[in-house]
Formats: C-alpha cells, structure tokens, sequence
C-alpha cells in the first residue's frame, strides 16, 4: 500500500514538473513572437527582465504623441532588487520621464511598508532632482509605511485613502541573535578568528556588548535624524513637533491629516483631478501606469505548481534566497516582515 502511494506521489511530481516545462516554454514563445519595437508600441507597463537587464534603462515610449501623467507604481519593500520592486529600474524610469517632454508630471502610488535607507534615498534624491521642473504628486494605498512615506516627502502634495495605514518614521538597525548560552548547554562550539573587538559583532557565537549596542544606536539615531529633517521640511513642521510624531507608530489616514503628515483624504480620482487642476488648469492629460514587474523564472513557475497542487514547502534556506533579506539600516514597518 505504501508502495502505491509513493508511486503515485511520484507520477503526480513527474506531471507537474512536465505541465511546469510547457507552460514556461508556451509563455516565453508568446513573448518573443509578440515583442514589438518600442516605438511602435502602445503599452504603458514597463517590464523589465531580470535576466536581460539592459532593457531597465530604455523604457518604452507611448504610440501617440499625447502629453500624459506618470503613474509609477512602488510596491512592497524597498531592496535593490525583488518581486515587485527593483531599483535599477525605478531610478531608470524616473529619469526616462525627467526627459520626455511629453510627461507633464509624476504620481507616485505607494503601497509598501519601507525598506533600505540607501535604496529610499537614492529615489528620494532622484524624485527631488525630478521636480525641478515637473511636479511629483503622492498617493497612499494599503500602507505607506517609513521609507514609502520617506519617498513621498519628495511629492508636492500627498493623499491617503481613508483607510491607509502610514508613517511609521523611524529606523532599524539590525538584529542581533546571541546563542551562546545555547551552545555552552549544548556543548557546542564556535569561533571567529578576528582583529578588531568589534569585527565579528553581531555574529550569533559572540555576546553583544555595551560598546556595540552603542555603536548600532548611533547609526540608527544618524539615520533617523535623516529622516526627521526630511519629513519635518516637507511638511512644513519643527523639529520638534517633527520628533514628537516619530516614534514608529503607524497613523490612520485620519490622524496623518490631523498631524499634517499628509494634505488630503479620498480616492486616487480625486488625486488626479486635484493634481490637475493645481498644476495644469484642468487640462486633460493622459494617465500612463509604468510597473515593474519581474519575471517568473522556471523554478519559480514550477514551485508555484508544488504549492498549489502537492502542498509542497519551499526549503526556508531556498525561501531566504527567493525573498532577500532587507539591508540595513532600514526604514522599515517591522511588522510587515511577519506578515
């Protein structure tokens, strides 16, 4: 009987892996057969080939000659490179429309809990270098959590649904795991070879010490004055009132408004219209969403097969891999790790 059913399990592993095999060969013979010049295309998603990666610094130009609005999608955590963000691309795109005369402006639509301070800064500064002679508007989604609400104080003006989630100004600055005592009780041991007290800090088979704690929270207040300087010039705050609102909280919609950490409640319709009329006396532009959007690797195709039809586990190690790890220093809503 057990025999049986390990015979079935494999047949079953066999066809998902061939359905797997055809469906990534089907999907990349679409691809190729329908990829047109960019300039004959009228598409206003810009997806970039994580495998081909000339294509992140020549996005495509829209068929027709209309003036239009950039709609620039930043989703999930702020790395150098995942699923749904990219840097490389981003800063491409940002500055592909600096030099398009046709684009009138940029709305950033922000559903992202934060990530890298270099990587939030580096869009930041690019954002800022932008609105020089074009205005940058900003949309809140789900959340728009530390380094999201880092990049919109880049935005003239910024509106939330009123069910968004956002703030979360602070930092992070690693984590440090101490299995010493763990080890000892199990006798097991591990040693660094190191010069320097504090090159192996932060290491798993090494105490953290008073010095070190000292050290982290000095690249962690560095970083978070950065930060409130930033927010409080954007917003027209002190300091002060500035630091007070900075405790890492999230802020409803509603309480964003009530703190100025925000200029308006509604729908993103209302954004535009009110971007419109602010900036460009009602004149009728044009919308044009860019998205990065990576893709999917036969691995990724097949172990998404396994997940759905064998409950099949991904490897945590694999996981790590697939997802990586944010760098730090980071504004970061921590929650959204575990999420």
């Amino acid at each position: 009987m057990k025999n049986s059913k390990k015979s079935t399990g494999v047949i079953v592993f066999i066809i998902l892996a061939l359905l797997t095999v055809a469906s990534f060969v089907f999907k990349n013979k679409n691809t190729d057969s329908s990829s047109t010049d960019a300039s004959e295309t009228s598409s206003t998603d810009i997806i970039i080939s994580s495998k081909n990666p000339s294509k992140v610094f020549k996005a495509k130009t829209p068929k027709n000659d209309q003036k239009y609005i950039a709609k620039i999608f930043i989703t999930g955590v702020i790395t150098d490179a995942g699923n749904t963000y990219d840097q490389k691309w981003l800063l491409a795109t940002i500055d592909d429309l600096k030099n398009d005369d046709k684009n009138k402006g940029i709305i950033l639509f922000i559903n992202s809990p934060g990530g890298s301070v270099y990587e939030t800064d580096e869009v930041y500064l690019a954002l800022l270098d932008y609105k020089k002679t074009k205005p940058v508007y900003a949309y809140f989604a789900n959340m728009a959590a530390s380094g999201g609400y880092y990049m919109s104080c880049a935005a003239d003006y910024i509106m939330a649904n009123r069910n968004t989630l956002c703030g979360c100004i602070g930092v992070l600055c690693g984590q440090f795991t101490d299995l010493t005592g763990l080890m000892n009780k199990y006798g097991v041991k591990s040693e660094t070879i190191h010069a320097g007290r504090n090159k192996n800090m932060g290491n798993y088979n090494e105490p953290v010490t008073d010095e070190q704690r000292a050290i982290m929270q000095s690249i962690a207040d560095e970083c978070y004055d950065q930060f409130t300087d930033i927010v409080a010039d954007a917003r027209g705050l002190t300091k002060k009132k500035t630091v007070e609102l900075s405790d890492g909280r999230l802020y409803t919609a509603k309480q964003a408004l009530e703190n100025k950490l925000i200029d308006g409640i509604g729908s993103w319709d209302e954004l535009v219209e009110t971007m419109k009329r602010n900036e460009f006396e009602n004149e009728n532009y044009d919308v044009r969403d860019y998205e990065y959007k990576k893709e999917e690797s036969l691995y990724h195709l097949f172990m998404g097969m396994s997940k759905l039809h064998a409950k099949a586990q991904v490897p945590a190690a694999v996981e790590k891999v697939i997802s990586p790890d944010v760098t730090f220093p980071a504004y970061l809503y921590e929650g959204s790790l575990y999420n």
